[in-house]
C-alpha cells in the first residue's frame, strides 16, 4: 500500500536557497514527491519535455502549460554556441529568454561533448572538441560548465560528467567513473549561485561494482539531487532496469532522483517502479516529426495507407487538442504532405500522453495501486511505447 516514508518524512531541507524536496508517499519503490523551486513546485513522478535550444520543438510555452508540463529542459552545449550565453543573460536568463515561467533544468553539455567521438580529446581537466556549428576547437571543463549554467540561470543544473555507455570496455568505464568523481568535486567547488540546485551524476555503465563505487563517491561529494547517467545508450533493457534497481538501494532516499533519457510509456513506468522521480527524453517530439504517435494500440505511423480513410481520433482515451479535434485521416494528410501542422499536432499529443501518464502514476502511488497501474500500462502500450 502507499504510505508516508518515515525515513524521509520531514526531510525537505536543501542547501540551495528556495528549494525543498519531500517524499510524500511510497508504493513499493515508487515514490510520489514534491520539489519546490524558486519558479514553482514540481510534483513527481514527472516527465520533463526537452527544449534543446530553449524551445520544445513545435510547441509553445503556453501549450506546454496547457498540456500539464511542470518543468522543461534546455541544452548547455547548444546554447553556449547559439545564441551565446551573453544574449540569454541579457534577457535575465532562460526564463526571460524563452518566456517560460516554470522551473527549468539545464544539462552540463557532457553528453553532447562525449557524443562527438570523432573530434573530441579527453583530458583529466576537461574535453577538447570541435563545434558542430563551425568546426572551431573548444575545451569544456567543469568550471566552464558551471559558469555557462550560472549565466543561463536555470533552476536545476547538472555537474559535468563523462558519459560512458555500458558497451565500452570496463577499463574505459572505470576511467570515466574516476573523472566523473573529480569533475563533480570541481563543479561543486566552482558553483556559486545558491538559487540553483546542483545535481551530481552517477556513472558506471551496467557494471555493478563500478556503479556502487560511483554512487559512493558522488554521494560522498554531496549534492542536493542525484542523476543516473550513462544508461539508455546502447545497453540491453534488462541491464538498464537492473542498474536502476541497484540505484534505488544506493542513492539517498531524501533526495531527488533523475533518470537521464527515457521517453516511452512502458520504460517510464518501469523506472518509476524502481524509485526514479524525474526523467526526460526527446522521443515524443522526435517521433512526431517522423509522423509517429503514441497510442494504446502501439505506435501509430501516420504515413501508413491504412489511415487514409480512418475517421477516428488518434487515441479515444486521450484528452489532448489533437485527439479532441482531428481525425487520423487528416493527420495522415498533414504528415504525407509534410505540413508543419502535422508535427505540431503530433507533438502536442505525444507530450500529453507522457504528461498524463506521469500524472496518473502520481495518483496511483498515492492511492496504493501502482502495481495495478503499471500492469495496465504494460498491457495497453506495446514495448517501446
Amino acid at each position: 500500500m502507499s504510505v508516508s516514508d518515515p525515513r524521509t518524512a520531514g526531510a525537505a531541507a536543501m542547501t540551495a536557497a528556495g528549494f525543498a524536496f519531500e517524499v510524500q508517499a511510497r508504493d513499493g519503490s515508487a515514490r510520489a514527491a514534491r520539489l519546490t523551486t524558486p519558479h514553482g513546485v514540481v510534483e513527481t513522478p514527472c516527465f520533463m519535455p526537452v527544449g534543446t535550444k530553449a524551445t520544445v520543438k513545435a510547441v509553445s510555452p503556453r501549450e506546454l502549460q496547457e498540456l500539464g508540463a511542470q518543468v522543461v529542459l534546455a541544452n548547455t552545449y547548444h546554447l553556449f554556441f547559439r545564441p551565446g550565453t551573453e544574449i540569454v543573460a541579457a534577457h535575465g536568463g532562460l526564463h526571460g529568454f524563452m518566456r517560460w515561467d516554470g522551473p527549468i533544468l539545464t544539462d552540463s553539455g557532457g553528453f553532447q561533448v562525449f557524443s562527438l567521438e570523432g573530434t573530441r580529446v579527453i583530458h583529466d581537466h576537461g574535453v577538447e572538441f570541435s563545434s558542430v556549428y563551425d568546426g572551431s576547437r573548444h575545451v569544456f571543463t567543469p568550471e566552464l560548465a558551471m559558469h555557462i549554467q550560472e549565466e543561463l540561470g536555470a533552476d536545476v543544473i547538472m555537474a559535468f560528467d563523462q558519459c560512458a555507455p555500458g558497451t565500452l570496455e570496463r577499463a574505459e568505464i572505470e576511467a570515466a567513473v574516476e573523472r566523473t568523481t573529480r569533475w563533480a568535486a570541481a563543479c561543486k567547488a566552482a558553483h556559486g549561485r545558491r538559487d540553483q540546485l546542483l545535481v551530481g551524476i552517477v556513472q558506471g555503465g551496467v557494471d555493478e561494482a563500478l556503479r556502487r563505487r560511483s554512487a559512493a563517491e558522488i554521494t560522498g561529494v554531496g549534492f542536493d539531487a542525484y542523476a543516473i547517467g550513462g544508461l539508455s545508450v546502447g545497453e540491453r533493457g534488462d541491464e538498464m532496469l537492473r542498474t536502476v534497481e541497484l540505484m534505488d538501494d544506493l542513492l539517498p532516499r531524501d533526495r531527488l532522483r533523475y533518470f537521464m533519457g527515457i521517453g516511452d510509456p512502458r520504460g517510464i513506468v518501469e523506472v518509476i517502479a524502481r524509485g526514479v522521480d524525474v526523467f526526460d527524453c526527446v522521443l515524443p517530439t522526435r517521433l512526431a516529426r517522423t509522423g509517429t504517435a503514441f497510442s494504446t494500440e502501439g505506435r501509430l505511423n501516420l504515413r501508413n495507407a491504412r489511415f487514409a480513410h480512418d475517421l477516428r481520433p488518434l487515441d479515444e482515451s486521450c484528452d489532448c487538442y489533437t485527439c479532441r479535434t482531428f481525425t487520423r485521416s487528416y493527420l495522415r494528410h498533414l504528415v504525407t504532405q509534410k505540413e508543419m501542422l502535422g508535427a505540431q499536432l503530433l507533438s502536442l499529443h505525444n507530450l500529453r500522453v507522457l504528461l498524463g501518464l506521469t500524472a496518473d502514476a502520481r495518483a496511483a502511488i498515492r492511492d496504493g495501486r501502482f502495481a495495478e497501474f503499471a500492469n495496465d500500462v504494460a498491457e495497453h502500450y506495446s514495448a517501446g511505447g
